[in-house]
């Protein structure tokens, strides 16, 4: 057994490794000069092969938590073939390639900067022709660094709907079907701008099952989805009536046909488009196994597509631990198990918090209630991305010793839960996982390291 696996201590510093090399493995950089290769004037992009001499012209738009290192390594790539392009970020970065111009708009609320980056976008990509190529790289976070609101629809009143979406604890898809029908960038529309251009498009996927049409709300992607459906999810989570009455006006008027529909399968400008996924939550996790084996641990995965609210799998979860706490005598080695995907949290109390602190805040309170007392345990969730929520924090760890340490602190773990304040619990307990923007975005990773106590 590794040194690391043993005891307490070894748990929290195995655990920082484990994560660590989960989001070296997602470096975005590294996964596009890992997928992209030039030989000559060839670009191949998984398999698929691309003559830069019979281009008139290059084009390059990136946009997401990942925007500026995709940018900076594809430009590397196209080098002198680069014509033009936008980079669109979340936050200040450092401006490396002249060619590109750069715009820092809102995430994860859009403001008229993203309105900007959007109508920007928009324009390089129309002035591209049939002998053109374009690269468009999307990470999570563009469906708010890109926001162009469709006529009629103002960006305060899409920004709000967005927001009670999110805050009643729709997924991220449902709350992307809305913002579509809403859109006149995302739903496919970028990649009609651009036609008759071949587009590449290279994606870093922060949704489950790397869905196309979900990541960033599909700007280069066929649409499954309907100004119906939208309604629907509008009325599921109780926000139809409250809808602004423009909104709700485009939306009927679509059901009726009087509005164009976002761009479905087998549109032409679709055989123009190649897309290519070149990261997702599961080379996190292989990278977190591996590193976990390392560590004298058997690691095992579980899912790598958790969804839904986020106590309702915590709670999951910590039957789980306790079921095989309470069947197993002894483990022979320690256990490391892992997870990912994205979880949702429906606001009821006026605290602060997001969805991994919560997760982790009410898998301690199951763990408490279980009474696991033949394990020692640590549990840990955080956001790949470095933000869980509208805190600094990435995410939380605790473990057996967490809960006691926090009643001497004169804190409740249950109270704190029912006030979705996971957030300033862990803060006061130590527990908070303080990473800063990652630059990168797949999901969530979650790490349980177990050990017979």
């Amino acid at each position: 057994m590794g040194d690391q696996a043993r005891g307490r201590g070894g748990f929290v510093v195995a655990a920082d490794g484990i994560w660590r090399s989960a989001l070296a493995a997602v470096d975005p950089w590294r996964l596009v000069r890992g997928s992209v290769v030039r030989e000559g004037d060839v670009v191949r992009v998984q398999g698929e092969e691309y003559d830069l001499a019979g281009r008139d012209r290059v084009f390059l738009i990136s946009f997401g938590k990942a925007s500026a290192a995709m940018a900076d390594a594809l430009a590397g790539i196209l080098d002198d073939r680069l014509t033009s392009g936008l980079v669109v970020v979340p936050w200040p970065v450092n401006r490396t390639v002249p060619e590109l111009e750069y715009i820092e708009a809102s995430h994860p609320v859009p403001d008229a900067r993203s309105v900007e980056a959007a109508r920007r976008a928009l324009e390089i990509a129309g002035q591209a022709g049939e002998r053109d190529l374009v690269f468009i790289a999307i990470s999570g976070g563009g469906s708010s660094l890109l926001s162009l609101p469709a006529e009629g629809v103002t960006l305060d009143k899409k920004r709000r709907l967005a927001d009670d979406l999110l805050r009643a604890g729709a997924t991220i898809r449902e709350t992307n079907v809305v913002r579509k029908h809403l859109s006149a960038i995302k739903g496919g529309r970028l990649a009609k701008a651009a036609f008759p251009a071949a587009v590449v498009t290279l994606v870093l996927s922060d949704v489950i099952g790397d869905d196309l049409g979900t990541i960033a709300s599909g700007p280069t992607h066929w649409d499954d989805s309907t100004f119906a459906e939208a309604r629907q999810i509008l009325e599921c989570y109780g926000l139809w009536d409250s809808t602004p009455a423009t909104v709700r006006a485009r939306i009927e008027d679509g059901v009726r046909g009087l509005v164009e529909e976002t761009l479905k399968k087998g549109d032409p400008v679709f055989a123009r488009v190649r897309e290519s996924v070149i990261g997702d939550i599961s080379a996190a996790l292989r990278a977190a196994k591996l590193e976990a084996e390392k560590r004298g641990f058997e690691a095992i995965f579980l899912s790598s597509s958790d969804s839904g609210e986020a106590r309702r799998v915590a709670a999951g979860y910590a039957a789980f631990l306790a079921e095989l706490g309470r069947s197993t005598i002894s483990l022979p080695r320690p256990l490391c198990l892992l997870a990912g995907g994205e979880l949702t949290v429906t606001v009821k109390g006026r605290g602060r918090g997001g969805r991994n602190t919560e997760f982790v805040l009410a898998a301690l309170t199951e763990m408490e209630k279980n009474d696991v007392r033949s394990l020692d345990w640590l549990i840990l969730s955080l956001g790949t991305d470095g933000i869980d929520g509208p805190t600094d924090a990435a995410g939380a760890w605790a473990d057996t010793s967490t809960a006691g340490r926090a009643r001497l602190l004169g804190l409740d773990p249950a109270a704190y839960l029912e006030d979705n304040d996971s957030y300033y619990f862990f803060k006061q307990t130590g527990n908070l996982i303080v990473t800063g923007p990652t630059g990168t975005n797949v999901m969530d990773l979650r790490v349980f390291l177990l050990r017979s106590a």
